[in-house]
């Protein structure tokens, strides 16, 4: 699949860039795609939930009355999880969501997010270019000269370019990362995805390797 590269003014360089039939150009796997999402989330999950069970409340351990002859459910300290302010049954305590997934099936996960892209037409090329200095303005013309502005969007870069991440930061609809970073959830949570003409040859390199 050829790409015509494009400028931050939106208009054609002249030259255009083959995208790799191995990447984008795979037929999408939807099950490793559902657990590569599903493991993103999973791992965003802080697990620091807790709740008290009735070791841990503080309270008298007197039995309250007699087991037998009140008329009434027999019944064990304050403490019990069926009267107010005892203990939780069976409560949330801290614990780890995150669980593994093999490096195989994460590469095709993201094989299949970007050949979907690729697919819909939603993948555009940028010759490489960075600021002076951060400025948000910039970095939102920029969008509008791409006619992009109004979509949620992925920019990816080669390599880390602090100028360019400060640039989108405070953009909402748009997010900045490096190919080394790209992520299956990232991908398909973006309407456009938008490379720089340097990280074409990154993710190649990175993707082809896993």
């Amino acid at each position: 699949m050829k790409l015509d590269i494009l400028n931050i003014e939106g208009k054609s360089t002249g030259r255009s860039i083959e995208l790799s039939e191995e990447i984008f150009g795979v037929e999408p796997n939807e099950h490793a795609v559902y657990l590569a999402v599903k493991q993103y989330h999973a791992n965003q999950r802080q697990g620091t939930h807790s709740s008290k069970g009735r070791s841990e409340i503080s309270g008298s351990t007197k039995k309250l009355k007699r087991q037998k002859g009140t008329g009434t459910a027999r019944a064990g300290d304050i403490k019990n999880p069926m009267f107010r302010g005892g203990g939780r049954l069976f409560g949330p305590k801290p614990r780890n969501y995150s669980f593994k997934l093999n490096r195989k099936l994460k590469s095709l996960a993201k094989k299949s997010a970007l050949s979907s892209k690729a697919a819909e037409g939603n993948i555009m090329i940028v010759e490489d270019f960075t600021f002076d200095a951060p400025k948000t303005s910039e970095f939102s013309n920029v969008l509008k000269n791409l006619a992009v502005a109004d979509n949620k969007v992925l920019f990816v870069t080669a390599e880390l370019d602090r100028t360019l991440y400060l640039s989108g930061r405070n953009v909402k609809t748009a997010k900045v990362m490096e190919a080394k970073d790209i992520n299956t959830y990232d991908v398909l949570n973006a309407r456009k995805l938008i490379l720089s003409e340097s990280s074409i040859q990154r993710i190649n390199n990175l993707l082809n390797a896993e």
